[in-house]
C-alpha cells in the first residue's frame, strides 16, 4: 500500500512517552508538561490519514473511522499538571472520568502480512484509550465485495487471506524493478484456524500457478459497482492489481481454486516487511550457505543472523540463490521466516516489553490494507483473540502440491498436482489438522471414528429422505436413481431442497438407525464426521427415514466424500515452533 503522508516530522514517538510509575508498578502515558496538546493525534484534518484519499492495492480508499459521539471537534486538550497527575485518562470527549484499571494482560492482536506476521498487544489500560482513535486512523480498509462470509465468528473456523504484494509506488517501495508497477499477488497465505482454535494451517499459493480468475464485481471510488471481467488460465499473480482488480477479486479467486470461502484479508507491500521487522528488533534467520544475490540484494555469510528492514525484505524476496533458484524455493524461505518472526514475537521478551508493543502496534496498523469489515482497533482485536488462541507447534506450512506446466517447452509456470492438491484442499475445507493436536481434538475424531464401527443393515433395508443442500442442481435426483438402480436402496426417496445449505453433506438418523446409517456411509464414502445422531423424520409414506443433505461439497453419486487423514507424502510442509537452516 501507499505509505505516503503516513507521518510528519514533528510527531513524537509514543513509545517514548510511556514511564514507569514507581508508586503503581506500571507503565503509563505521560506527556512532557510543556506539551500544548496531547501528542496522540485523534482524527486529522484536510490532509492527514484521517482523510479519504489512496493507498493499498489499485482503487483502495483510505477512510477515517466515525467521531466518537462524546468527543466534539475542536475540544480543548487537558492541561499538562492534569495530565501528570492522572495515572491514564480516557480518550476525548471522556475526560472527567477515571477508566477502570484492568489487568495488565491485555488484549492480543495477531496482524499477518503477506511477507510477515506479527502479534500486536494493545493493552487495555486506561491510559491506551488516548491511543485508540490515533490507532485507528492509521488503518486503511478497502471494501471486500462481498466475497468473504460476512465476518469470521467465533464459532467455526476462520479462514484469513494474506496478500503480499509488489507495488512499486509509495514510499519506501522505490527501486524495486519497475516504478510504476500496480503490483500482483506477489506472496499469498491462506491462513486457516481451526474451529476449536486448537491448530492452524497456513497454505502457500504459487504466484506462477495458472488458474481461472472469476469476474469480479469492485466497489469504486464513487460508490458503483464495476465487473471486471474473468481472466481464464492465467497466472493466481494476476488476480490483484492487474486490470484494477482488488484483494475482493483475490479471495474469489482462492474460493474458486479451493473451496475455501475467505472471512478477511489483510494485504502488505515491501514497506511492511521492513516497519514490522525494525518495529520487533529483528528477525532471527539461519543459512546453510553464503548467500550473494545482486537481484534481491541480500548479502550475508553462512550461519545465523538477526535481520531487519531492508536486510530482511532482501531475505524475504531472495530466490535465485536458495533451492531450486525460484519461486518455489522462495516460498520455504518465507515459511522460515514466517515461523521465525511467530517465535520472536510470542517470545518474553517481545511480549512484556510496552515500548517494542507499542511500536509494533504503530507499524502494524500503518502497514496493512485490510477489508472493510475488520477496519477498526476493536475489530482487530477481537480477531486476534481468537487468532492467537492456538499453540505455535499446531501451526503448519503447507505449500500447495504443484507441478512444471506440460503446455510449456520452457518451463515459467506451474499447474495442480492432482490428486494431491485436491486432497490438501479437502483437509483444510473439513479441518483436519496438519499436525498433531490436543488430546481433546484426539477424543472429538475417536468419537466420529466410533459411529463407522459396529452392524451395517442390508442396502434393501435403508430407509432415507435425499435432500440438496448446497450441490448442483439435480443432484438429489442423480443420488436416488444411483442408490435405487446400483446400490439396492430401494426405500430412498427424492425430497427436494434443504431449508439452509449446508457446506459439507451430513446423515442425520435416529437412535435405532445407526445401522442403517452404517450401511449408507460405507455405499456414499461417508466419513464418521458427516454422521449425525439425532432424530428420525417421517417420509412420504409415513414412516421413519433418516435425513441425507447433500453439502456443497457434494461431487456426483458415486463419488466417496471421506476426507483424508493424514497429508500425502509430497507435500512439502513445515511447523512454525521449528529453526531450519535456508538451503
Amino acid at each position: 500500500m501507499d505509505a505516503q503522508g503516513r507521518g510528519r516530522a514533528d510527531d513524537i514517538d509514543p513509545a517514548d512517552q510511556w514511564v514507569l510509575n514507581p508508586d503503581t508498578g506500571e507503565y503509563e502515558l505521560r506527556l512532557a508538561p510543556s506539551a500544548a496538546q496531547s501528542s496522540v493525534p485523534g482524527p486529522r484534518g484536510p490532509g492527514g490519514r484521517g482523510t479519504t484519499g489512496t493507498g493499498g492495492a489499485a482503487g483502495t480508499r483510505r477512510t477515517a473511522p466515525a467521531r466518537r459521539s462524546g468527543a466534539a471537534p475542536g475540544a480543548e486538550a487537558p492541561s499538562p499538571r492534569r495530565r501528570t497527575n492522572a495515572p491514564a485518562e480516557a480518550a476525548a470527549g471522556r475526560r472527567g472520568r477515571r477508566p477502570v484499571q484492568k489487568k495488565t494482560k491485555g488484549k492480543k492482536v495477531l496482524i499477518w502480512t503477506g511477507g510477515t506476521l506479527a502479534f500486536v498487544l494493545v493493552a487495555t489500560s486506561g491510559a491506551a484509550y488516548l491511543y485508540y482513535e490515533h490507532l485507528n486512523n492509521n488503518i486503511t480498509s478497502v471494501s471486500d465485495d462481498g466475497a468473504g462470509t460476512g465476518g469470521f465468528s467465533k464459532d467455526r473456523a476462520i479462514n484469513i487471506l494474506l496478500v503480499g504484494t509488489d507495488k512499486r509506488t509509495g514510499k519506501g517501495n522505490e527501486g524495486y524493478g519497475d516504478k510504476n508497477s500496480s503490483g500482483h499477488a506477489d506472496t499469498t497465505l491462506v491462513l486457516h484456524v481451526s474451529k476449536d482454535r486448537s491448530n492452524a494451517t497456513v497454505l502457500s499459493i504459487p504466484r506462477d500457478l495458472i488458474t481461472d480468475i472469476p469476474d469480479c464485481p469492485t466497489t469504486q471510488e464513487d460508490g458503483s459497482e464495476k465487473v471486471i471481467p474473468g481472466k481464464q488460465r492465467t497466472r493466481f499473480n494476476n488476480s490483484l492489481g492487474q486490470e484494477e482488480r482488488t484483494p475482493s477479486c483475490t479471495m474469489r479467486t482462492i474460493t474458486e481454486l479451493t473451496g475455501l470461502k475467505m472471512d478477511h484479508f489483510m494485504v502488505a507491500d515491501f514497506n511492511a516487511v521492513k516497519t514490522l521487522t525494525s518495529a520487533v528488533g529483528g528477525v532471527d534467520v539461519c543459512l546453510a550457505k553464503d548467500i550473494k544475490d545482486p537481484d534481491s540484494k541480500l548479502d550475508l555469510p553462512k550461519g545465523e543472523h538477526t535481520i531487519e528492514g531492508e536486510e530482511a525484505l532482501a531475505f524475504v524476496r531472495t530466490r535465485h540463490s536458495v533451492g531450486f533458484g525460484g519461486d518455489l524455493s522462495r516460498i520455504e524461505l518465507q515459511q522460515q521466516f514466517l515461523g521465525s518472526m511467530l517465535r520472536k514475537l510470542k517470545s518474553n521478551d517481545t511480549l512484556t516489553d510496552p515500548s517494542k508493543m507499542i511500536k509494533l502496534a504503530e507499524a502494524g496498523t500503518k502497514a496493512l490494507t485490510v477489508d472493510d469489515r475488520i477496519s477498526t482497533i476493536k475489530k482487530l482485536s477481537d480477531l486476534g483473540a481468537e487468532l492467537g488462541k492456538f499453540d505455535t507447534k499446531n501451526l503448519t506450512f503447507a505449500t500447495v502440491p504443484v507441478v512444471d506446466n506440460p503446455a510449456e517447452k520452457i518451463k515459467a509456470t506451474v499447474v495442480l498436482k492432482e490428486p494431491q492438491a485436491q486432497q490438501l484442499f479437502a483437509m483444510v475445507r473439513d479441518d483436519v489438522s496438519l499436525t498433531e493436536v490436543k488430546q481433546e481434538k484426539k477424543k472429538e475424531k475417536a468419537a466420529e471414528a466410533a459411529r463407522l464401527k459396529g452392524t451395517k443393515a442390508p442396502a434393501s433395508e435403508v430407509r432415507v429422505r435425499i435432500l440438496n443442500g448446497g450441490a448442483v442442481a439435480g443432484s438429489a435426483q442423480e443420488t436416488l436413481s444411483w442408490l435405487q438402480v446400483q446400490e439396492g436402496v430401494t426405500k430412498s426417496e427424492n425430497s427436494g431442497n434443504a431449508e439452509q445449505p449446508l457446506a459439507k453433506t451430513t446423515l442425520e438418523y435416529g437412535p435405532d438407525e445407526a445401522d442403517q446409517a452404517r450401511r449408507l456411509a460405507e455405499i456414499m464414502g461417508l466419513s464418521g464426521a458427516a454422521l449425525k445422531p439425532g432424530k428420525s423424520v417421517t417420509n412420504s409414506q409415513g414412516v421413519p427415514a433418516m435425513t441425507l443433505t447433500l453439502g456443497k461439497d457434494f461431487e456426483g453419486a458415486g463419488v466417496p466424500l471421506t476426507t483424508p487423514e493424514k497429508v500425502p507424502e509430497d507435500v512439502q510442509k513445515a511447523t512454525a515452533d521449528k529453526v531450519e537452516c535456508a538451503k
